[in-house]
Parts: structure tokens; sequence; C-alpha cells
């Protein structure tokens, strides 16, 4: 039985929580019709920072220096959430806080994942939850611009929120630009042509990632021996 449940919950298995994780997150932001950060969707993060590092085999002494200072973060938002405290300079320290996770995470899989071969699923889970990260991180971004301007980032039009944060960055990713909210300050509209640029050359790169794992090197194949090789028979014919 213990075998199983670690053949279920090995490393390449825990892509599959980073992903779900993230879902929460996701839903957590979007529902935040305010930019004031969310403490609960930070501890979410928190633990997807800390599953990523396992998933990705960080090194022992990171992982453990890692999830001390995770574990501190977690504390400390735990308390402002129940205690419900406020504040600019706490929302600023939050949303930065989350900036850094998302930007910690998706590197790490990056890390991990140039080192593989192979087209698996594990590939494409990685590939798909550093995608959704970097959507994360400067969704993080756009709020933590928000918190330390006065001035709206989109204009007196739309509702200046996490939410609608989180859906600019994933059109501006994703270059689908809807043209509904549109940045105004030069700031932000350079963030964002820096966000589209990231999304294309991540797509570029991980299509490139996908297919190079999914076949056999020439060199590798160059050292496999034929058929007639593999039967026992010289290269000259003489058995």
């Amino acid at each position: 039985m213990r075998d199983v449940v670690t053949a279920v919950w090995d490393r390449r298995s825990g892509y599959w929580l980073v992903i779900a994780l993230l879902i929460v997150a996701y839903a957590l932001c979007a529902a935040q019709g305010t930019t004031d950060p969310s403490p609960w969707a930070l501890i979410v993060q928190l633990v997807t920072v800390a599953v990523v590092l396992w998933v990705t085999e960080a090194h022992r002494r990171v992982q453990h220096t890692a999830w001390v200072i995770l574990s501190i973060g977690a504390v400390a938002t735990l308390v402002v959430a129940l205690l419900g405290l406020r504040g600019d300079v706490l929302d600023i320290a939050l949303s930065a806080a989350s900036a850094l996770a998302f930007l910690l995470a998706p590197v790490a899989i990056i890390r991990h994942q140039v080192h593989r071969r192979g087209l698996d699923v594990e590939a494409l889970l990685a590939a798909i939850a550093a995608y959704v990260l970097v959507g994360m991180f400067f969704t993080q971004v756009y709020n933590l611009v928000a918190l330390v301007t006065v001035a709206p980032t989109f204009g007196d039009q739309t509702v200046d929120s996490l939410s609608s944060q989180l859906f600019f960055s994933f059109t501006t990713l994703t270059t689908t630009g809807y043209g509904n909210i549109v940045p105004v300050s030069p700031g932000v509209q350079g963030i964002a042509v820096a966000e589209a640029i990231t999304g294309q050359l991540f797509l570029i790169t991980a299509v490139a990632r996908i297919m190079r794992g999914s076949r056999r090197p020439a060199y590798e194949e160059a050292k496999t021996p034929g058929p007639h090789l593999a039967a026992g028979s010289s290269p000259g014919g003489q058995s």
C-alpha cells in the first residue's frame, strides 16, 4: 500500500497538485473586486511555490531555506487575514510578496525541464503550470503598480481591481487583446508590451522543448545498433 501511495504522489504527479493550486489562486484573485491583495490567495501562492520547489527537485538546502521563509510568510499572512488588518503599506507588501512568489516558481520549473528529455504528461503539465504562473506574475506586477501610484491603471471607465488586472494580464499574455481594458500610463503600457513578448517567446520555446524531447538526438540514434547488429551480426556480415 505504501508503495502504491508513493508511486501516485511522486514528484512527477506533483504537477497535478501545482495545477490545482493555481486554479484555486486564480479563482481567489478573480473574486477580488478591489486592488487590495487577497491574504488567502497569497497563502495558496506560497504553498504553490513550496510544492513547485519539491516537484522540481531543488537543492535540499534551497528547499529548507525557502520553506522556512514561506512558512513565516504564510503565518504572517494568516494573522493579517484573521485580524482583518488593512493599510497601504501592508497591501504593497502582500502584493510584492505575491509577485516574488510567482516569479520564483516558473523559473524553478523551467530550470528543471531544461535538463529533461522526452514528451510525456509531466512536460505538458510543467509547460502549462509555468505559463499560468507567468500570467499570475504580471497580474501582481499590475497590482503593485496600481497600489503605489495614484492614477487608475486602466482609466476612469474601468474598475481598477485585482480581477480586472488578472483578466488584462492573461489577454495580454496570450495576445488575445479584446481591447475592452487598455492601460493609460506609459509605464503600464511598457509592462504590457513586455508581457506580450514574454508570452510569445514562452510559447515558442515551450513548443521547441516538447518537439526536442519527443525525438531522440542524432548522436543517440547513431549509437543505437541496427537490427542486424542487435542480432549479433558484425558490420562485415560475419557472425
